[in-house]
């Protein structure tokens, strides 16, 4: 098998009707945890990285089947604190994934850059320290939703109502695979 190079790849592509990414797709998106301000421009999108994860604002949100009002709701979430993946923007709407893996639009007047997880599988054990070995700090049933506040390598710092602990990140469903968060 021959590889071609990438710009080989593109000359071949070009003709067959694939366009090439706009001039500003090329600049350099923020990740959503650098802690910098981000920009939004004109016509409502960011230069925040996609995809990225963000949580739902309010109790009440609606997911559409496109970016506009005139798309039809699929859904209403009514969970404040609910993680989305943020797949897409386009002008104030932003395309989203739920936990379930429903895709659909949603405007980024109903999100927030709050980092939020779900709890996955069964009944979780969080630690005291980043440590299967360190003694438990608590237990947490599946469909919890938790707020994140450091990840790094395979564990993530979580808190609730008052509470916090370590918990495996592949335990939950909110962050990327060694993706470094601090709060």
């Amino acid at each position: 098998m021959t590889l071609l190079p990438f710009r080989s790849l593109i000359c071949l592509l070009l003709p067959l009707g694939f366009a090439a990414a706009p001039a500003a797709a090329a600049t350099a998106c923020l990740r959503s945890d650098s802690g910098a301000t981000p920009v939004e421009r004109d016509d409502g999108t960011t230069n925040l990285c996609t995809p990225r994860f963000v949580s739902i604002k309010s109790g009440s949100a609606m997911l559409r089947a496109g970016p506009g009002d005139r798309f039809p709701i699929l859904w209403e979430y009514r969970r404040a604190g609910l993680p989305m993946e943020v797949l897409q923007e386009y002008e104030i709407w932003r395309k989203v994934r739920d936990p379930a893996g429903v895709v659909g639009w949603m405007q980024k007047a109903l999100l927030t850059r709050q980092r939020t997880a779900i709890i996955t599988g069964q009944t979780r054990l969080l630690y005291v320290s980043p440590d299967v070995k360190s003694r438990i700090a608590w237990r947490i049933a599946p469909g919890a939703v938790v707020m994140v506040t450091l990840c790094e390598d395979m564990w993530c710092r979580v808190s609730r109502d008052g509470r916090s602990g370590y918990i495996l990140r592949e335990h939950m469903w909110g962050t990327y695979r060694r993706e470094k968060i601090e709060g």
